[in-house]
């Protein structure tokens, strides 16, 4: 075996690197080249051209599939870790960090100004570089500058990173929903898309309880260097560890989607992630892998990646610019104008709505610790002395790792109901009765109530996010799938930003005025979502 060959095997997935037949490989400048079965079968005739959604079908279902939704959904899972922590750890870093109620706000906003500014970014870039790499990349700085904040002594510092982690979540989120679901055969598509989306549930619990177990604890504090390491800042250290564990994941096991190969023209390299998925999932069974070729894209995106940019540094960064906002103005353009405009409305109100409120709770349940309702005790000691937050009581996390856990009976409605409802009507449904818990959290007047009404927000509201991610995926083609949910992801980004500066501006004051706020965006959304196509069951474009 040559020594090209035998480098080229070591870059490769293990997944596809361990069912890989080293007389099919090639090379070509750096890139790996997966050469095809001979053009003619046995008999002489040439294999059947299939499309993408025939060829995935021809690969079964079964090991493959159960594997990468693990892979993917403890990268889910990780993104909700990473954004969930700041506000766990509210109600004691406030004090160590001399927080007002509005730095409480711009720290829980900067995570979100993060994703805003990568989730285009990334998106774009796996449209036209890969999924899998930009997967790689993106988990790798969410959880090294997730986990350096962890060291951060001064506020400004913290919310740096905490900014520049949020960056490498705006990646992961939308482009993982692109690569997932471009690996499941349609009749299964959106059942699979919402077990993936459960993996959320899972990260919010994981937060939850490694709060609940963390941050009260003395065990967790001590001192490095000069630095008072408080539990939280042990706590903020382990949420990161998902993140790279995540990343290694993907880039030791798993493929790049076969529907980006076959978009960029890289029809070998698609049928040898086929050849994969088939082995695995047929594994047992004594079935051969078979013979066909793929109908391609005939837009040839692979030659416009080659095209380098001439001209003064002001026209390329011109040129760049315009490329990169190409999609968008695609987006807005007949046919997928009227759907691009809803899903912005309805990502905007979800968004405002879901983390505006969801990552004020522990602080919100902290106000409620001695009974009465969360908008009714609005006055609360300055921290700016350590007994305001020490010793930690243990009840807000318990509540956080509750009201986490509420998730799990919308997530196993939304699997079992996805496919026979659509994902359009579950969506619009389930904003309208989120709409109408987070008014009644507004007027609950005892501590018992809010949870009770708090957690059926959870597991009512999760079921929107679950519809969203199956039907952004399906409203767009495969050149702006990543594009679109990254750019709507950033949208939704604006809004959580928004919501938070609110909260932290207005709770103290006028705590009615955000929580009135909230309801009344979801319920434009639900309205908004009625307006959507219906895509049960559709095929990728």
């Amino acid at each position: 075996m040559s020594r090209q060959t035998r480098d080229t095997e070591a870059r490769q997935p293990l997944l596809t690197g361990a069912l890989l037949d080293t007389s099919e490989l090639d090379s070509d400048e750096g890139e790996v080249i997966f050469q095809r079965r001979p053009s003619h079968g046995a008999d002489g005739i040439t294999p059947k051209k299939l499309t993408y959604e025939e060829a995935v079908e021809e690969t079964g279902f079964g090991l493959f599939h159960w594997l990468l939704l693990v892979v993917c959904g403890w990268a889910n899972a990780s993104d909700a870790v990473e954004i969930l922590c700041v506000s766990f750890l509210l109600p004691t870093a406030r004090c160590d960090l001399k927080l007002s109620s509005s730095d409480m706000g711009l720290l829980t906003a900067s995570i979100f100004l993060g994703m805003m500014v990568g989730g285009y970014m990334w998106g774009y870039l796996a449209d036209q570089r890969g999924r899998r790499r930009v997967l790689v990349v993106s988990l790798t700085v969410n959880g090294l500058f997730g986990g350096l904040a962890s060291f951060a002594s001064w506020f400004w510092l913290f919310l740096l990173l905490r900014f520049i982690s949020g960056i490498g979540v705006g990646g992961s989120i939308p482009v993982i929903f692109s690569y997932f679901s471009e690996f499941m055969p349609r009749l299964r598509r959106g059942a699979m898309i919402s077990a993936l989306a459960t993996f959320w549930m899972a990260g919010n619990i994981l937060a939850a309880g490694l709060a609940w177990l963390v941050i009260p604890s003395t065990w967790a504090h001590f001192f490095l260097n000069g630095l008072d390491f408080q539990s939280w800042r042990v706590f903020v250290l382990l949420c990161s560890v998902p993140s790279i564990t995540s990343a290694l994941l993907f880039k030791i096991l798993m493929p790049e989607s076969p529907k980006f190969l076959m978009e960029a023209g890289r029809e070998r390299e698609a049928i040898q992630v086929f050849r994969v998925m088939f082995k695995l999932n047929m594994k047992g069974k004594e079935k051969t892998f078979p013979d066909f070729g793929l109908k391609t894209s005939s837009k040839q995106r692979g030659k416009l990646e080659e095209t380098r940019i001439s001209g003064s540094c002001g026209e390329r960064l011109a040129s760049i610019l315009k490329k990169g906002l190409r999609p968008i103005k695609q987006m807005f353009r007949s046919p997928l104008k009227s759907r691009s405009i809803a899903l912005l409305v309805i990502f905007y109100c979800i968004s405002f709505g879901y983390y505006g409120l969801w990552m004020w709770f522990p602080e919100l349940f902290a106000r409620v610790e001695d009974g009465g309702s969360p908008c009714a005790n609005v006055s609360r000691p300055s921290p700016n002395h350590n007994q305001t937050c020490y010793p930690v009581k243990t009840a807000v996390y318990m509540e956080g790792f509750v009201i986490a856990a509420s998730n799990l009976p919308g997530n196993i409605f939304t699997i079992l109901m996805m496919d026979r409802t659509g994902g359009k009507m579950l969506l619009s449904c389930s904003l309208l009765v989120s709409s109408l818990s987070v008014f009644f959290i507004y007027v609950v007047q005892t501590k018992a109530q809010s949870l009770v009404l708090s957690c059926i927000f959870s597991g009512v509201s999760v079921i929107a996010w679950n519809a969203l991610d199956v039907v952004g995926t399906e409203l767009f083609p495969t050149q702006l799938r990543s594009s679109a949910l990254g750019f709507f992801t950033g949208v939704g980004r604006v809004a959580a930003i928004t919501g938070n500066v609110v909260f932290g501006k207005l709770v103290d004051t006028n705590c009615a005025v955000p929580v009135l706020l909230v309801s009344a965006l979801l319920l434009t959304g639900g309205l908004v979502a009625l307006l959507l196509p219906q895509t049960k069951q559709t095929e990728l474009t």
